[in-house]
């Protein structure tokens, strides 16, 4: 009788390519949020897939290949999420706007989890370019949703670019209590806080 890694591998070999890497990015990102940076290899990622090491290589040009995928996929996850509030806000430019901002405060984006891999994420983007290159891509693309939505809500607002990276710290700050868990406040203050924040720039 096959053991359970056999069973796994052997799925795994019947998979197509797409769906091979795809099991290896979600593989590195259960490492990364489980056991760090340091925690991370090529045998580490293959070993929680259930596959021989090689296989990796097969996929990835290395380890620094497959981390800055699974950040790039993790923003994509974060980006769906956001995009779903947004789309279940209604019609009126500030709902969506609040539905954007306060996504981030509830889950799947306020998770210890998520908040784990992003630690580990941040703390190789000063030695590794391709981490940081996507980090300045998955943010970017975050700023530039904001940016958009202020926009629409308020198409005269001065300094938009300004206004939304002061919400996106505002909103960094507050999700990562939230995640961290036992924050001094809940998930409908947090949103609370952020409305305020808004009234503020539309002064």
């Amino acid at each position: 009788m096959a053991t359970q890694p056999d069973n796994i591998r052997a799925a795994f070999t019947r998979a197509d390519p797409d769906e091979r890497r795809q099991s290896l990015i979600e593989a590195c990102a259960r490492v990364l949020a489980r056991e760090g940076a340091a925690g991370v290899s090529v045998r580490a990622i293959c070993a929680e897939a259930g596959v021989s090491p090689g296989l990796l290589r097969h996929y990835f040009a290395g380890v620094s290949d497959a981390i800055a995928d699974t950040y790039r996929w993790t923003g994509g996850r974060i980006d769906a999420a956001l995009s779903q509030a947004v789309s279940e806000a209604g019609d009126d430019p500030q709902a969506q706007l609040l539905a954007y901002i306060t996504a981030s405060f509830r889950p799947p984006i306020a998770s210890p989890d998520l908040l784990a891999s992003y630690v580990a994420f941040w703390s190789l983007t000063r030695s590794d370019p391709q981490v940081a290159a996507v980090r300045a891509e998955v943010y970017g693309q975050f700023r530039m949703g904001l940016e958009r939505l202020l926009l629409e809500w308020r198409p005269q607002l001065a300094g938009p670019r300004l206004a939304a990276i002061a919400l996106t710290a505002l909103i960094d700050g507050l999700w990562l209590e939230l995640s961290l868990g036992d924050a001094p406040f809940s998930a409908a203050e947090a949103e609370a806080l952020a409305e305020r924040w808004l009234v503020t720039v539309a002064g």
